[in-house]
């Protein structure tokens, strides 16, 4: 069925999950499916989700969808001489959907659309999100995957260049920063306090990554507030040429922005700006030309035209081209690959900004980290890297996402997480052996990005999520992962530890993400659900690897015996050292 199937294995996940106490049905509710026309049926909302059963088509056709997924409900018209009203769901997830129905005779009974709209938006309807409310209970406790100083713990941290700070303990020197903060040894807090008073939103240049043999290191930060008169801060001067000789292989500091030259120079006529090569010596600046948070929007608005509903197929590729999405995707590997690669063959420490820090720099902070570290290519190595570098370093999902909220229009919104998971499956795709997760991991991520039901995205910072008490009060996304990795795993993975990934990001070797994008489009999805095929490669892995074992276990009983003779007094027998 059109939208059934491709709920079907997410759905599968939460069958034994506590349906919530708001349950409203509507018994004569019309879908206008954009492929198969007008299904009529039973549409049920609570307070979690809403659940649309055709009841006159075999097979059964459902439609399941979290309502945190929608971003806006739009009343299509007024009543049509039937007296039917038509409303429009516009998601985040690259779908539009349609109902028409009869509003219930009794003015105060509540109609399911009435209870879709309130529980939709709940920030809006001053009620809380319903990860709040859900408490299901998993095997696996996903809040503790990420722990800060077990991290740079296994990074080798803190060591004779680089001290964990608590200047940030209680948030008081960044308040979009995490509490445990990673700086060298010869700052002290008080110039920290300097910098980030220099440092757009106080976001100073702190330690996300580094090389364990070079000791090259990725460091993050806002950009400098130098404004129009190019004001110059000698405490953060010194911290920048501090990082560069933490680094004794290299003489040299790469400073990356993000954003294109241009937006950088008008950034400084509100006081923000870049880091001029005169004040840091050594240090050599680079444009990567990504846009911001607007034009990726936009960009994102014109891939939902081109993908649904109908896909317009004499000019695919010329309306692809016009959303210029694989071109900013391209641009954003491009400056991460720059990245991984001054840290990996120059063995330079670098430091990477955009404007506040929290966008751009995130993805290109997070995907050189996983080019250099196949750590984070596993599965919990992955979730600690989305905790570390975009939750715990206030990537600001709340705006970015909009969650429970009806402003659908929100300057502040922006597919930034998104673009970055599009860039791993690209990854994936490059290098299909090098990641133990499979792509159904990556879109169940990107599906609770949305759905509110986990706490894993709710906020913009650390300490919004310390003060809501989130690890005590919802549930993490991790939990139900872990709890059913096997949902999950690469059937195709293999684990080399020292193993640097280096992408191609010319564009013709990218390409859209149909799996994701267009995946509500039936004329597009695979005959074979990838969910399904993952399964039963997994099972066919199992049963070479059995089959193995054994020949292992046969080859050593073979040589076991060969040994006994080869010891007897009888004979004399020359040994023979045999390879598996």
């Amino acid at each position: 069925t059109e939208v059934g199937s491709a709920f079907h294995s997410w759905g599968a996940l939460y069958e034994n999950t506590r349906l919530p106490a708001v349950n409203v049905l509507s018994k004569d509710v019309t879908y206008i499916c954009p492929f198969v026309g007008a299904l009529r049926g039973i549409l049920t909302v609570t307070n979690y989700r809403l659940f649309f059963r055709c009841i006159n088509r075999e097979p059964a056709f459902l439609l399941d969808l979290p309502l945190g997924v929608i971003s806006k409900v739009d009343k299509i018209g007024g009543a049509s001489s039937r007296g039917d009203v038509s409303y429009g769901l516009v998601c985040k997830d690259m779908r539009n959907l349609r109902f028409v129905y009869k509003p219930p005779e009794d003015s105060l009974q509540k109609s399911a659309f009435d209870v879709l709209t309130k529980f939709a938006f709940p920030n809006s309807n001053n009620l809380p999100l319903f990860a709040f409310e859900y408490d299901q209970v998993f095997p696996e406790n996903g809040w503790k995957v990420y722990d800060a100083l077990a991290e740079y713990k296994r990074q080798g941290l803190p060591n004779e260049s680089w001290r964990i700070s608590k200047v940030n303990d209680h948030y008081e020197l960044c308040d979009s920063y995490p509490a445990s903060l990673v700086v060298p040894v010869t700052i002290t807090d008080e110039e920290l306090r300097r910098v980030a008073a220099f440092r757009a939103k106080g976001r100073i240049p702190v330690l996300s990554w580094i090389h364990p043999e070079s000791q090259a290191a990725v460091v993050r930060s806002s950009q400098p507030m130098s404004g129009v008169s190019g004001k110059r801060c000698k405490e953060d001067e010194k911290l920048l040429q501090a990082i560069m000789d933490a680094n004794a292989q290299s003489h040299k500091l790469f400073i990356f922005d993000a954003r294109p030259s241009v937006n950088a120079a008008a950034n400084k006529m509100k006081g923000g700006g870049c880091e001029s090569e005169d004040a840091y010596q050594n240090a050599e600046l680079v444009f990567l030309d990504i846009h911001n948070i607007h034009v990726m929007r936009e960009s994102l608005r014109k891939l939902r035209e081109v993908v649904y509903p109908n896909i317009e197929d004499s000019h695919w590729l010329s309306n692809l081209e016009s959303t210029h999405w694989l071109e900013h995707i391209k641009l954003i590997l491009a400056g991460a690959l720059r990245m991984a690669d001054k840290v990996e063959s120059g063995r330079t420490s670098v430091v990477v900004h955009c404007s506040d820090g929290w966008d751009r720099t995130a993805q290109l902070t997070s995907l050189t980290m996983i080019m250099l570290d196949a750590h984070y290519r596993t599965v919990t190595g992955f979730q600690t890297l989305i905790d570390k570098e975009w939750v715990s370093f206030g990537h600001r999902f709340q705006q970015r996402v909009g969650h429970g909220d009806q402003n659908h229009t929100d300057a502040d919104r922006s597919p930034i997480f998104l673009q970055f998971i599009d860039c791993v499956w690209q990854m994936t795709q490059q290098f299909p052996a090098a990641f133990e997760f499979n792509e159904y991991f990556l879109i169940t991520v990107l599906d609770h990005l949305y759905s509110c039901l986990f706490g894993t995205f709710l906020c913009n910072s650390e300490q919004q999520r310390v003060r809501e008490e989130l690890s005590k009060r919802t549930v993490s996304l991790w939990s139900l992962v872990n709890s059913q990795l096997e949902e999950f795993v690469n059937p195709l993975y293999v684990h080399y530890s020292s193993h640097v990934l280096l992408p191609s990001v010319s564009i013709r070797h990218l390409q859209l993400w149909l799996t994701y994008y267009i995946r509500w489009n039936p004329r597009m999805r695979p005959q074979e659900p990838v969910h399904q095929r993952y399964k039963e490669l997994l099972a066919k892995r199992a049963e070479l690897q059995k089959r193995v074992e054994e020949l292992q276990r046969d080859v050593a009983n073979r040589a076991s015996v060969s040994s006994e003779r080869a010891g007897s007094p009888t004979r004399s027998i020359t040994p023979v050292q045999t390879f598996v």
